[in-house]
């Protein structure tokens, strides 16, 4: 249970984190939706202040994941920005931040985390090493698979055959690394 908290932290620090050069590592404090972050903050104060990410702290409150996300991790974290949340049918993040959905909303959210501090340059190597796909085993137990369709271009393809792009790579956080993500992935 510690461990599966553990990796609901890595969304939170997914969602403190977009809005950089995709696929490229910062050297300095990266900006996300206008806002720094800062490598000595936990990923849910980075989270916090950007604005661009409102609608996944908003879900990381009502899933009760705040704790974990700002514990000692590390995490790797796929931060969909309120503009991926956007894409989903009207009215589906009302209904997941709903009380009653929490299960639902904790499945999806911890589908966005990744045990360890994956770079993009180690996802890179696994494609490599996978001979194009890399397998990366989610906190929520149901795996995403990686692609490089294109050079500098990361690709993830969740369990149900969607995809999403990261547009901002390498956020490093305290307690981990968050890849800002164009899409909300989904698992099974």
């Amino acid at each position: 249970m510690k461990f599966r908290n553990a990796m609901l932290g890595c969304t939170l620090a997914a969602v403190s984190a977009f809005a950089v050069n995709p696929m490229v590592a910062q050297k300095s404090d990266p900006m996300v939706g206008g806002a720094a972050m800062y490598p000595s903050k936990t990923i849910v104060q980075n989270a916090g202040a950007a604005p661009n990410l409102t609608t996944l702290v908003t879900a990381v409150k009502a899933a009760g994941l705040v704790d974990t996300l700002s514990g000692t991790g590390p995490f790797t974290v796929f931060a969909p920005t309120n503009d991926a949340f956007a894409k989903l049918p009207a009215g589906t993040v009302d209904t997941l931040t709903q009380p009653d959905n929490k299960a639902q909303l904790t499945k999806i959210l911890t589908y966005h985390v990744v045990p360890g501090r994956l770079s993009a340059k180690d996802i890179e190597k696994m494609i490599k090493k996978g001979n194009g796909t890399a397998t990366l085993t989610t906190v929520q137990g149901e795996t995403l698979k990686a692609m490089m369709p294109s050079k500098g271009m990361i690709t993830l393809t969740d369990e149900k055959g969607g995809t999403s792009n990261i547009t901002t790579a390498d956020v490093f956080q305290s307690n981990g690394v968050v890849h800002v993500i164009d899409t909300v992935l989904m698992p099974n």
